[in-house]
């Protein structure tokens, strides 16, 4: 749903942003009548507050709810990274997948508690230990960049950081989103830093900095920190209006965090925040001590604050279409007051929207499909309904991207829609539809973007709207929509979708990787899939030199619209061990020209709406010298798991395994692996531990991947009180540096030389860390294997404990072989090879 539905692409001003901050897939915003009295004494707040963290699920999302509802603040969170670095628990994504997914789960949260939605372009790139590399990685001045940009842009009187800019914060990022925060808060005002954002904002100075304080394992907790200086604000409120109190619409706020396993009990009762003074004036009773929040700060709006003051005294809540009237004469009066004022500009668009609330007037424009190709021709759909018998003109329809406009003056019916569907012709040049900050290749630390008036977006400014035109008692409103496509599922029923620009024909490559243990070649199958009716040409791979290809290419016809057909070749590796790209290359008839091609990748999931993307048709091909002495594995499925599909290129004969699987008999496997974070989500594993142990002590190997220990921020404890045959203890130690040296321990161990010897070069090229949760204590029956530290750190031995027990052999490793192995990290395959070939 739209919170915001005024918005015109034609310009990048400072109220933009605050506009789109949470513009999303659906169309009307529905509103109560509490919501809508809500909104019309919000339009007596002239104030605003930007709370700055490091990640998605970092924001105190009832503080936010708070200063959002109860004190009708124009609020903003700017989560400085999407969670790309972080682990999914819902589905396969990584990298910049769960980036996208998390995206979309805060901008769910915000249409639930209120605020605005920003990022900065840092990249996620997994746990960082210190604010010294969080800062170091992203670019210091890059990452100050953006802060500074967004308190110029948002123009806050208070900014609030989740974390200090110290250890306390536990995680490099968070230290370092508060670091940059205080840091911007200093120069925000200066013209003499980042001068090229003058462009198009001003120099700002926010009244005060705060930091939200909180007690490390307590953070529900009532009890007032220890930090000096701090003041109280009681978040706990309900609020009649909405029928809920903070807390309880806090925790729907929260819950969208699906991918990261976080949805939360509601919390009602007394809730205390408390806030410590960073920078700033001080403030000894509330956080906007000495900010006027009112009218006064813009002249000559004493004849608005009269008109507001009438529209809230004079409210009908059975009737709210009788507010329209004074609420005209309001944006009336705004209109004759300085309209570059940021204060103007939003009140503005919060009457547009408290008009369209009032009347009940619901305009949507729906293409015929989710998707269109550049060139193509599109049925598309515009529909408006006064769902009340106040007097509206519709005067006409615009699409500005296709340069259609149709003049109407049509008085609309009463409850009657009239809609106007029309054939138009998508640009030939209509760029592909892809996230702005996924244009560019990723650098580790920092997302490349180049079009300054993009940075703080949440997502793509939406390439086709419609704008609709209004005359409301004499008043002409321009109001604008996305276009989206909407459809009818028979379960979940009405089901809106982001309308998107597609190639003419994607190709998508059947795998990631391919790994070859020996010379013999492989099948890499390809299905291509048009973007639009009849389009035809060639399909060709490219490999590196040394590698083979047959065929050279294939022809291929595509008829119809969505038509799928497989193709396959035959990759022929190299001699040498080596790694390379394989590349999917297109040629097709004009307007479409010979190019590296595009893949298809749709992240869909209910609680969000369905992205798509365009990434490169491509995927890492390795030649690498490895031997599996075990093949039939059977494999317990863990949270966003790739594993399988790794072990399957290698040889492996990967068999899930559930509760049914578990029953039979388990002597067949040579080898059972436990996905990540699978004694965390799998409540069934407690019934069948038993079974798996006596797998173990009859003679086979299994092998466990990192569990979490649970804890304030881990939701899902462990589902077992003892994981391995003797007792161990997983705790949260970790190596982050990817390069950190890997000391092994018992140099002569099996697990290191059979069937691969293993050295120092398979750790070469390892991608975001050594390894997570590593097992902390341990019983003397497990031997470590490795040892390794991140810089300036004592050593942790517990990357990777093994034993014997009974016949068999069990193991359980925190090294991010989840991350590894997708990648085509030759080392990882060849350990991970000895790991399940250990028991022949």
């Amino acid at each position: 749903m739209i919170n915001r539905p005024y918005f015109k692409f034609c310009c990048y001003t400072a109220f933009v942003i605050t506009a789109f901050a949470h513009l999303s897939f659906g169309q009307n915003k529905p509103a109560a009548a509490g919501t809508i009295l809500q909104g019309l004494k919000k339009l007596n707040v002239v104030g605003s507050v930007l709370y700055v963290a490091a990640h998605p699920d970092d924001e105190n999302t009832q503080l936010l709810t708070y200063l959002a509802n109860e004190r009708l603040l124009r609020t903003g969170y700017l989560s400085m990274t999407r969670g790309d670095g972080g682990q999914n628990l819902i589905g396969p994504e990584q990298g910049e997948y769960i980036g996208v997914i998390r995206t979309q789960e805060l901008l769910a949260a915000r249409r639930i508690d209120g605020p605005d939605q920003f990022f900065s372009r840092a990249n996620d790139f997994g746990f960082s230990k210190s604010t010294d590399e969080a800062v170091r990685m992203w670019g210091q001045e890059q990452a100050l960049a953006d802060v500074v940009w967004m308190i110029r842009k948002y123009r806050p009187d208070v900014i609030i950081t989740r974390f200090p800019p110290d250890s306390r914060a536990g995680h490099g990022h968070h230290s370092a989103s508060g670091y940059l925060a205080e840091e911007a808060f200093k120069i925000a005002n200066d013209p003499t830093k980042y001068p090229e954002q003058l462009k198009w904002v001003k120099p700002w100075q926010p009244k005060r900095i705060f930091w939200n304080v909180f007690i490390p394992g307590a953070f529900m907790s009532n009890k007032k920190p220890d930090e000096p200086g701090v003041i109280s604000v009681e978040t706990g409120l309900y609020n009649p209006l909405l029928g809920k109190s903070y807390g309880e619409i806090a925790a729907e706020s929260r819950s969208q965090h699906k991918s990261q396993g976080f949805g939360v009990p509601a919390n009602r009762g007394v809730k205390i925040d408390y806030l410590a003074l960073k920078g700033g004036e001080p403030a000894p009773n509330d956080p906007f001590d000495g900010v006027d929040l009112s009218w006064k700060r813009v002249a000559g709006s004493e004849p608005v604050q009269q008109l507001i003051n009438q529209a809230i005294a004079n409210f009908k809540p059975e009737k709210p279409v009788a507010s329209v009237p004074v609420l005209v004469q309001t944006y009336k009066a705004l209109s004759r007051l300085d309209t570059a004022n940021i204060y103007v500009k939003t009140k503005r668009l919060e009457i547009e929207t408290l008009i369209q609330q009032c009347i009940g007037l619901w305009f949507e424009t729906n293409p015929g499909n989710y998707a269109a190709a550049p060139g193509e021709a599109i049925r598309v759909t515009s529909s408006v309904v006064n769902r009340t018998d106040y007097p509206v003109k519709l005067i006409g329809i615009q699409m500005p991207a296709i340069q259609k406009d149709t003049v109407m003056n049509l008085v609309l019916k009463p409850n009657d829609v009239a809609a106007f569907t029309t054939t138009v012709s998508i640009p030939a040049n209509q760029p592909i539809s892809q996230p702005y900050w996924l244009e560019k290749p990723v650098v580790k630390g920092l997302f490349q973007v180049s079009n300054q008036a993009l940075i703080g977006y949440p997502e793509n400014p939406p390439a086709f709207t419609t704008l609709y035109t209004f005359d409301i008692d004499g008043q002409t409103f321009t109001f604008s929509r996305p276009w989206s496509y909407k459809s009818t599922d028979p379960v979940d029923g009405e089901i809106y979708r982001p309308f998107i620009i597609q190639p003419a024909v994607m190709a998508n490559l059947a795998e990631r990787v391919y790994v070859f243990a020996d010379n013999t070649p492989k099948t890499v199958d390809v299905i291509l899939k048009s973007g639009r009716a009849n389009v035809s040409g060639t399909l060709k791979l490219e490999v590196p030199a040394g590698w083979r290809i047959e065929p050279a290419q294939l022809p291929f016809e595509l008829k119809e619209k969505a038509q799928e057909v497989r193709v396959s070749f035959r990759v022929f590796p190299s001699v040498a061990y080596s790694e390379g790209k394989l590349r999917a290359v297109v040629s097709t008839e004009s307007p479409e020209k010979t190019g590296y091609a595009s893949s298809l990748r749709m992240v869909a999931y209910k609680h969000i709406p369905t992205q798509t993307l365009f990434p490169a048709a491509e995927a890492k091909l390795v030649k690498l010298d490895v031997k599996v002495k075990s093949k039939n594995i059977g494999y317990i499925a863990g949270a966003g798991d790739e594993v399988p599909a790794a072990l399957q290129q290698i040889g492996c004969l990967v068999t899930p395994l559930g509760p049914r699987e578990l029953n039979a008999d388990l002597a067949r496997f040579d080898a059972i692996v436990v996905g990540v974070r699978a004694y965390n989500t799998e409540e069934w594993l407690r019934y069948y531990q038993p079974k798996l142990m006596d797998y173990v002590k009859n003679g086979g190997t299994m092998i466990v991947q990192y569990v979490t220990p649970g804890g304030s921020f881990i939701q899902n404890g462990l589902k077992v009180n003892q994981i391995g045959p003797y007792p161990f203890t997983v705790g949260r130690d970790r190596v982050t540096e990817e390069e950190a040296k890997m000391t092994f321990l018992k140099p002569q161990h099996p697990l290191l030389n059979t069937p691969n010897k293993i050295t120092d070069q398979d750790f070469n090229g390892w991608v975001q860390e050594r390894g997570i949760y590593f097992a902390q204590e341990w019983d003397k029956a497990y031997e470590p294997l490795f040892s390794a530290h991140d810089t300036n750190e004592a050593a942790k031995d517990g990357s990777l404990i093994y034993c014997k027990y009974g016949k068999g052999h069990f193991m359980y490793t925190g090294l991010v072989f989840f991350r590894e192995l997708p990648a085509g990290v030759p080392g990882a395959y060849r350990l991970f090879a000895n790991m399940i070939s250990v028991g022949k």
